[in-house]
């Protein structure tokens, strides 16, 4: 499960590149019933390190500018259109959110017996 997590976000970042948003963080890691110790290693990886590192950048491409940096990022995100990359952008901060709202959700505790 937990190379699982890392690979299904590595696809999901190079699919979003490819226009297709195919993955609701939150639904997949209920669905593999994920601990919130996973939950809490993937937010501090260096796999979500690397798509913060995407979202500054697509942040910095939408911007514009005309200073170098900002002329290497036309060249690494030029073949995006600015509607594009605002789409890309927000879909990997969803991915973080999303992970981030599941880990707050699997707080510890004792679940309570609803049948009593």
């Amino acid at each position: 499960m937990y190379h699982e997590l890392y690979d299904v976000t590595e696809k999901t970042i190079d699919y979003a590149f490819e226009g297709r948003f195919m993955l609701n963080m939150f639904e997949y890691l209920k669905s593999i019933k994920a601990p919130k110790v996973l939950v809490t290693e993937f937010l501090v990886s260096a796999t979500a390190a690397s798509i913060n590192i995407l979202i500054n950048d697509l942040e910095e491409y939408i911007a514009g500018g005309s200073d170098s940096m900002h002329k290497q990022l036309r060249e690494g995100y030029g073949h995006l259109s600015k509607p594009e990359a605002r789409k890309i952008k927000d879909y990997l901060n969803k991915l973080l959110e999303d992970a981030q709202r599941y880990e707050r959700k699997k707080r510890p505790g004792r679940k309570r017996d609803c049948t009593k």
